[in-house]
């Protein structure tokens, strides 16, 4: 059964698991009923350590996923020589945002997320890390629609269903830089080799980047002109 029936489409993209929330309540959810119960998720990416805050009813609450954990060091991060807008997709509590924000100081990060609890931790942990004034936390509709970005991240919510996520890429994907580049990590028993079969008949060039603990990057980015 899908439980995602009946839940309008801002509120469906961001679908992940459910296990943090009770029955029949997901991260997709806007405003999670699950008690909050703040808890701390350490991890190292690049040689720098993050202590970030959590809480129930935000995707991966208790640790860093292993999918976003291959998404970060498979990889390629922003550099200090990064600008422009990167878009964290389906940011959650922030992990990713955090991490770009901190690679790259003359960027803009963007962290859009239905969950509005996940957007209240992003923030905070953006003020914690001290970089609140580079940090735009958004849900999807406040994004506006003159922002083109330099990179997208994402780990994307494969649960909600293909018609659902292509529609999600279909609508973040546009908005790359003509130069820019998005970065996907998918389970590869979860679809990863249909979704880059599906994006390069799209018309995107998505190629197989890395692949780690049963995930693929995916690598993402406008053809090459003949």
């Amino acid at each position: 059964m899908d439980d995602t029936v009946g839940l309008n489409p801002a509120a469906r993209w961001s679908v992940r698991s459910g296990e943090n929330g009770p029955v029949g309540e997901h991260y997709f959810t806007a405003e999670p009923g699950a008690p909050v119960r703040p808890r701390q998720v350490e991890f190292s990416i690049g040689g720098d350590e993050y202590t970030l805050t959590s809480a129930g009813g935000v995707f991966s609450a208790d640790r860093l996923d292993t999918g976003t954990t291959v998404l970060l060091k498979k990889g390629d991060l922003p550099t200090a020589a990064s600008t422009g807008a990167l878009l964290d997709l389906g940011c959650g509590y922030g992990p990713i945002t955090m991490v770009l924000a901190r690679r790259a100081p003359g960027a803009q990060v963007w962290a859009v997320d239905v969950n509005a609890r996940a957007r209240e931790f992003t923030e905070a942990n953006a003020q914690r890390l001290g970089v609140s004034e580079r940090v735009r936390v958004a849900e999807p509709d406040a994004v506006p629609e003159t922002v083109e970005f330099a990179q997208i991240w994402s780990n994307p919510p494969i649960r909600i269903g293909k018609p659902e996520l292509h529609e999600l890429l279909l609508r973040w994907l546009p908005r790359l830089a003509p130069d820019g580049v998005a970065w996907l990590v998918v389970g590869r028993h979860k679809g990863a080799d249909s979704l880059q079969a599906w994006l390069n008949e799209q018309g995107w060039q998505a190629d197989r980047h890395a692949s780690g603990s049963g995930f693929r990057v995916l690598k993402v980015t406008r053809p090459q002109a003949a």
